[in-house]
């Protein structure tokens, strides 16, 4: 069973990079007309990929996945969530669900921390920015972002409020903070409510909404269980700029002109 899945896994995993090698290739030798420079060394890079990610695939259909579901229904189960009630009515209150959103930050934390693409990007900015921005400060902000907003999110599917008030609402942040933050943030800022959404943080996240809405009385899982991705996706933009923008006013220090303020 355990090689079966393997093998299933690991041809899924060639089929999906095939592709991106064709291309690269083809604009290398096709367009370019050039050798690719240390060719034995970039394809060994390609076989360390390929394996990677069908081990990285692998662990998380194995463990990751099916625990974050157990936990999301466990957590939202309304047997499990009446006995640490807050609320005296009959009918459970928003605060009742207090540790659902406790685990919505905390998983939206750690997944967005081991988010691979999160981790590539960082280390691009910092390395592009020439040590101005720091790998684990982008990293942590984001995290914070993502924890931020699925708990929010969380909230939103206990309540039953619309989800495009808070969408607008964000968004409205978004584009004040974009006056204020220091130029050399912004567009990572908006990269990085992308790189959120990836392998590790979309499955979990996913299962968490639609727990939370199959056990809410009154809420459609179709209707209130998704949205939390758009959640995840918006508020590390505004962690992100928050960041450099508190980090300029610990400084003290104005904007160069060049926007380049260490973070």
């Amino acid at each position: 069973m355990m090689l079966s899945a393997l093998f299933t896994t690991l041809l899924a995993t060639i089929g999906d990079v095939i592709p991106i090698v064709t291309i690269i290739f083809g604009f290398q030798f096709a367009v370019l007309k050039r050798p690719v420079t240390n060719l034995p060394k970039v394809l060994l890079g390609f076989v360390y990929v390929v394996i990677g990610l069908t081990l990285f695939l692998l662990g998380l259909e194995m463990a990751l996945f099916p625990l974050g579901d157990a936990m999301a229904k466990q957590l939202t189960a309304p047997d499990f969530i009446a006995q640490f009630r807050l609320s005296d009515g009959i009918v459970l209150g928003w605060l009742d669900y207090y540790w659902v959103y406790l685990f919505a930050f905390c998983i939206g934390f750690s997944t967005t921390i081991a988010e691979p693409s999160l981790i590539a990007v960082a280390i691009k900015a910092n390395q592009v920015s020439g040590g101005s921005i720091g790998v684990n400060g982008l990293r942590i902000a984001v995290a914070l972002g993502v924890a931020f907003g699925i708990a929010l999110g969380s909230y939103r599917i206990v309540v039953g409020d619309p989800i495009h008030y808070y969408i607008i609402a964000g968004y409205i942040i978004v584009v004040v903070q974009t006056f204020f933050a220091p130029q050399l943030i912004i567009p990572l800022a908006y990269d990085s409510g992308g790189v959120t959404t990836s392998t590790v943080t979309v499955p979990l996240v996913a299962a968490l909404g639609l727990g939370l809405a199959s056990t809410v009385p009154g809420r459609n899982p179709m209707i209130d269980g998704f949205g939390l991705i758009a959640f995840a996706s918006l508020f590390p933009i505004i962690s992100v700029m928050g960041y450099a923008q508190i980090t300029q006013w610990l400084n003290k220090e104005p904007p160069h002109e060049d926007g380049k303020n260490a973070l």
